[in-house]
């Protein structure tokens, strides 16, 4: 009896989920289903040129995992574009991930799944509407664009968030 498959950890899921040849209603084309893991290994691969293992990591898999997802998802796309195929990504076996926010006035963490396009400088605390939340990654929280916040970079605070207010 086989293992049961482990959940794959994506940061994308897509909002377009069907692309077809152009001119050529759906109804009358074969699909390809590429499902949502085989999708972010061709980005993680493909379109960040990651090195395997580093896909791997990303995705929570083995490296050989990995690249059996990864061939299966470009034979499909290959076999989609040379016989005029549709494409449709739907299915499998995944968990998106989450990244976490916090807001420096009221403490709130929340987490919002990747993908969104959403950053912290663009959100406000769903507790308290405070304009601005910052990234929490492990022991670091993360400004705008991934830099440390300025009261972490002027040595106050630290894992912990901004100082008190007195």
């Amino acid at each position: 009896m086989p293992r049961p498959t482990k959940f794959r950890r994506v940061e994308f899921v897509p909002e377009v989920t069907v692309f077809k040849p152009a001119g050529v209603p759906l109804r009358a084309l074969e699909e390809v289903v590429l499902t949502v893991e085989e999708l972010e290994a061709l980005r993680l691969k493909d379109l960040e040129d990651l090195e395997q293992e580093e896909c791997a990591e990303h995705m929570q898999v083995s490296r050989p995992t990995f690249q059996r997802v990864l061939e299966s998802a470009r034979r499909k796309v290959a076999e989609a574009l040379t016989q005029g195929k549709a494409v449709r990504i739907e299915g499998g076996t995944y968990r998106v991930a989450m990244r976490r926010f916090r807001c420096p006035e009221c403490e709130q963490e929340f987490e919002v799944p990747y993908g969104t396009g959403q950053r912290g400088i663009d959100m406000s605390c769903p507790r308290c509407g405070a304009p601005r939340v910052y990234r929490v990654d492990g022991d670091a929280v993360r400004g705008p664009e991934g830099r440390p916040c300025r009261w972490q970079q002027r040595g106050h605070g630290g894992p912990d968030g901004p100082p008190e207010k007195s």
